[in-house]
């Protein structure tokens, strides 16, 4: 990635597309329209509330984020989405019911006029749900331009400057690249054959690619990781991003395990279960969409603990993960962790871990975050991989043949490092040697 020489100032509207209308999506709008509004605070959310240090700590600089790039303000923000049932947000809110009227009713004018795009949807990748509001077409060739028209569409009916989009819709069935995913031509050539290797998510991405769209994936679907994306994405100069949001027991996992590493503190064991009863949960009740989430959340462990290089502390870690369907929960999902880890002389000692949370009001500033660092990039001209972006990610993307980072607190400071080095400041080290000469 080369050094911005340049970056195209936040001027005009900025359409941030959802596919998903969903519990997540409808989260992440009705809060962005309480802050603009400033009704409520925009709590968790980086790019609103978190500040960046700039210099020597004697200089005490450490502006808001927002204050030190040049971010589309959220007033500039003009939401959309596509969705495979007909309720505009508001109606979706409701049902999804994760906020309370208190907050929904404050914002159910703008959230009504809110209303989903048909959407692209094959019951063949995600098996728990039959949509009703779904667009036909005789090839997947013919739905990528159905939402490039749809893109279009929005931009100029809103008289948007330009877009972006963030995947917030459900977890898609298991899926390796094949021989279709490997280069543009072989991936074009399936969208007219409509090979069973394109997902949905593959078709909102590949559209949006095309339209010059950046694109993120909130899900742990095959979605922009294969050199075709890659390579389509290089050559239309567009950033990516993913995939699967880090929000629950995942982020707890990526703060307790680089503490124990930390520590040289062995782990032999480590059973993970969560249990939640909205329409995730419900989507992941089906054993293929299980396995590509199963899939996202293990992957965070062997890599912060590198058993090769400790095999006395990890090489035998047993490493389980659960999660069940449990309706009366809603969106309030449970994620219990039961770790066992040894100490001096090989000594067990336990560590258990009960996060009550909410699903989607975790994941709510993430989207925010992410549309606004995404537009930022491409106006930066920060094409492809946007790797700098791991710390929002259950399984975050990296080069081909390159490990991931999963380490929280190593995440932000390498996001933190690239907003520095983007424009034109000092990388910090925390070294601190020169406070000692």
């Amino acid at each position: 990635m080369k050094k911005p020489s340049s970056i195209r100032p936040a001027e005009g509207r900025l359409a941030v597309l959802l596919p998903g209308l969903g519990a997540v999506a409808t989260t992440a709008i009705a809060g962005t329209l309480l802050a603009r509004r400033g009704l409520e605070k925009p709590i968790g959310s980086l790019t609103q509330m978190g500040t960046i240090r700039l210099g020597s700590r004697k200089d005490a600089r450490s502006p808001r984020i927002m204050d030190f790039l040049p971010l589309a303000p959220i007033g500039d923000v003009v939401f959309g989405g596509w969705d495979i049932f007909p309720e505009n947000a508001y109606e979706s809110a409701v049902h999804a019911n994760v906020l309370e009227g208190r907050h929904l009713d404050q914002v159910k004018e703008e959230l009504s006029r809110i209303k989903p795009m048909s959407a692209v949807f094959d019951p063949a990748y995600v098996k728990r749900l039959n949509g009703t509001h779904v667009k036909k077409g005789k090839t997947k060739a013919d739905l990528v331009e159905q939402v490039r028209d749809d893109i279009r569409r929005f931009v100029t009916q809103n008289e948007c400057d330009r877009a972006v989009a963030v995947w917030c819709a459900s977890t898609e069935v298991y899926l390796e690249p094949g021989a279709v995913h490997q280069s543009v031509a072989a991936f074009e050539k399936g969208l007219l054959a409509n090979d069973p290797g394109i997902s949905s998510s593959q078709i909102y991405a590949w559209a949006c690619l095309k339209e010059g769209v950046p694109f993120a994936n909130g899900a742990p679907n095959l979605t922009v990781d294969f050199p075709a994306v890659w390579q389509l994405a290089k050559e239309r100069n567009v950033p990516v991003a993913g995939k699967d949001f880090k929000t629950g027991q995942t982020l707890m996992k990526t703060v307790i395990a680089p503490a124990l590493k930390a520590r040289m503190l062995g782990v032999r064991g480590w059973f993970s279960t969560n249990i939640l009863g909205n329409r995730d949960g419900e989507v992941l009740d089906d054993p293929g969409s299980f396995k590509t989430k199963e899939m996202s959340k293990l992957g965070s462990l062997e890599v912060i603990f590198q058993p090769k290089l400790y095999p006395a502390l990890y090489e035998e870690l047993y490493h389980k993960v659960r999660i069940e369907y449990y309706p009366p929960r809603g969106d309030a999902k449970e994620g219990w962790d039961n770790i066992d880890l040894f100490g001096w002389l090989g000594y067990p000692m336990q560590l258990k871990i009960d996060f009550l949370c909410r699903d989607s009001i975790l994941a709510a500033p993430i989207v925010l975050d992410l549309a606004l660092f995404m537009d930022f990039a491409s106006r930066a001209g920060m094409r492809g991989t946007q790797e700098w972006l791991s710390f929002y990610f259950k399984s975050p993307m990296a080069a081909p043949g390159l490990t991931p980072e999963h380490d929280l607190f190593i995440q932000l400071k390498k996001l933190k490092n690239t907003l520095r080095w983007v424009m034109g400041e000092e990388l910090i080290t925390h070294l601190g040697s020169e406070y000692y000469d």
